[in-house]
């Protein structure tokens, strides 16, 4: 990512990026001194709200900036902050000052006023130079003669001849502007990343609290799916399996005195036989679909293709198979995305993509619907969100007002030796 800087056009780009971080460095320092300001104030219950707000304010300017690195140079920059507590506003004050990243947020601000300031104004400086010494010859022609006619004071006074002499500093003007302007905004990049992005301290530290976090969801979810488990055997098959008992029983001692309606119960007792069947094989679909261990997912993911509602292309390309576990959990976060697009999106088309490249396993799902769909706490991309998580997973959403959605989700992890073929189609 980020934008071309070999030629003209995205060094005039970088230098008008460096006049707009320039700008924002001063709504930085005003940030900076309200955040001050309201934390001095929080032994008065104003202080509490405002500094929520302005933390707030600071960090949505912060992960701008953050924005700003990855899209325009290319250089990302993950967001280290601890995650807060909802609803208390101690909590979230106490959550607040003592995470580091605050600080580092603060001190940021103030290199970003004074270094970064200077290294992102210099660009435009250049180039306003350049143009400046280059009309120099018509400015002197159009402005009265002590206006522009003594650059140098009384040492060098010009005339219109005399005034192309300035040529040469419209020259250095511009050989400074073309020369330091890619190195100053990747420099300024770098400086933003020092201070914004996490140090190994806090992403240990991080990474402890969404391992502990997914970790005790990930034990809630299997309590919670061992649950359903034994309430669809008990109210479906088991019941199912009583009542067939029961008509084997009654068919039995009906047997020798009426034989028509020992018929009618055992053929009773065959229909809720294949009833009975059909639940069995569906409980163990939703547990460990069998296409999966039949196909591996290629083929499954193809089979849900097939299946949805909306014609899909799908392109895999996997050098192996997943672990049962990985592909199982794919496969269901695959088959939420679709019914979702399905279901929500007002969507014609989707499709799905699967690949492996460096030690993780990449998916992508996408659609051409109206977009905006968000990842709401109990919602189908939050549940997905965290199944993955406890697979080391991550995903994230694109969905645009107006379309497409696109999913992306990651997971590490080995694959066999078995050869899945690249292929592409649509089901």
């Amino acid at each position: 990512m980020g934008i071309e800087i070999t030629g003209m056009r995205g060094r005039v780009k970088l230098a008008g990026w460096g006049l707009v971080m320039c700008a924002l460095s001063m709504v930085g320092i005003g940030v900076w001194s309200a955040v001050i300001t309201a934390g001095s104030l929080v032994t008065v219950v104003v202080g509490i709200p405002l500094t929520l707000i302005f933390v707030r304010v600071l960090r949505v300017l912060a992960d701008w900036h953050r924005l700003w690195s990855v899209n325009v140079m290319g250089l990302p920059i993950a967001r280290p902050y601890r995650q807060e507590p909802t609803g208390n506003w101690l909590g979230r004050l106490q959550a607040i000052a003592t995470d580091r990243a605050t600080y580092r947020d603060l001190l940021w601000v103030l290199a970003d006023a004074t270094v970064g300031f200077t290294m992102t104004l210099l660009p435009i400086t250049f180039l306003l130079g350049a143009l400046f010494y280059l009309a120099y010859p018509l400015l002197v022609a159009v402005t009265p003669e002590n206006v522009f006619g003594h650059p140098f004071g009384p040492w060098l006074i010009l005339d219109w001849q005399l005034s192309f002499m300035m040529y040469p500093l419209a020259l250095l003007c511009f050989a400074l502007f073309w020369w330091t302007t890619p190195p100053l905004m990747r420099g300024y990049a770098r400086m933003t990343r020092a201070f914004l992005a996490p140090t190994e301290k806090s992403r240990l530290a991080n990474r402890v609290v969404q391992l502990t976090e997914s970790r005790a969801e990930t034990v809630d979810t299997q309590a919670a799916e061992l649950r359903r488990i034994e309430r669809d055997l008990h109210d479906g098959a088991q019941a199912r399996l009583v009542s067939l008992g029961m008509s084997l029983g009654m068919a039995e001692s009906l047997l020798a005195s009426d034989p028509n309606a020992a018929g009618e119960l055992l053929a009773e007792a065959r229909e809720a036989t294949g009833l009975a069947l059909s639940e069995l094989r569906d409980l163990v679909r939703g547990i460990h679909p069998p296409v999966l261990a039949d196909r591996g997912l290629d083929g499954a993911v193809r089979a849900l293709a097939m299946a949805s509602a909306l014609p899909v292309e799908v392109g895999i390309d996997l050098p192996g198979r997943p672990p049962a576990p990985v592909e199982s959990a794919v496969y269901f976060a695959v088959a939420e995305t679709l019914t979702n697009s399905a279901k929500h999106s007002g969507a014609t088309s989707a499709w799905i993509r699967i690949a492996y490249t460096d030690g993780r396993l990449g998916v992508m799902v996408g659609d051409d619907g109206r977009g905006g769909a968000t990842q709401a706490v109990a919602g189908g991309l939050h549940g997905i969100e965290r199944r993955l998580a406890a697979f080391d997973g991550t995903l994230v959403l694109a969905s645009p007002i107006g379309g497409p959605t696109i999913v992306t989700m990651e997971l590490p992890c080995e694959l066999s030796s078995v050869k899945t073929s690249p292929s592409s189609g649509t089901a």
